[in-house]
Formats: C-alpha cells, structure tokens, sequence
C-alpha cells in the first residue's frame, strides 16, 4: 500500500470511529481530510462522499444529504477529469472551488506526483 492509500484508509478509519461514537464533527473532519486525499481516485472520491452523506443522515441535515448526493455522481463520472485542488468535499462549500491543502497532506500528495 503506497502512502497515500494508507493516509486515506487511516483517516477513513478515524472518520468511522468518531462516527460511531457519535462524535460527529470529528467524523467530518476525518472524511474532509479523507477527500483530499481521495479526490483523484474514483472509488476512493465516491467512498469519500457516501461517508459524508451518512454523517448527514445521522444528523438530519437535509443540505447535506442533498449535497452529497450530488457529489456522488459528480465524483463517479469526473474524478478522472478535473477536481478542485484541496475542496473538503461538505455540503458547506461549492463542489468546485479549489481551497488552500494542509501542508501535511500537501506532502503526501506531491509524493505521489512524483
């Protein structure tokens, strides 16, 4: 398993953890985390979103669950195409605006086009 597949399947990990324990919030932040790191990776981008719209479904939040329908779709037929650089993947930000990357996860991805 390269680097980059490991720190998504950690921070995949820790997001369901969180989740069920209830600790919602976190659970999201792992899976925003996670979506960077996936989001040029088809399957990884798709579980990505579905791990999304479940925390929005045990939240009860519409938006996202609407959101992350969306996305699904979009992340099955583009992540091969164009993705926003650094876009955390939530209901709360526009599907394609490009955003600043942790330099954590920044060095894990440049690893990866090198």
């Amino acid at each position: 398993m390269n680097r980059l597949a490991a720190a998504f399947s950690h921070e995949w990990t820790l997001a369901q953890a969180a989740r069920r324990a209830g600790d919602f919030n976190q659970a999201f932040r792992h899976l925003e985390r996670a979506h960077i790191l996936g989001q040029r990776h088809t399957w990884r981008h798709v579980k990505t979103h579905l791990g999304m719209l479940q925390v929005g479904w045990q939240r009860q939040d519409g938006r996202e669950i609407v959101g992350q329908l969306t996305r699904i779709v979009a992340a099955a037929l583009f992540s091969r195409i164009w993705v926003p650089l650094g876009n955390t993947g939530g209901a709360n930000v526009r599907a394609t605006q490009p955003m600043p990357v942790p330099p954590e996860l920044q060095a894990i991805l440049d690893e990866q086009d090198a």
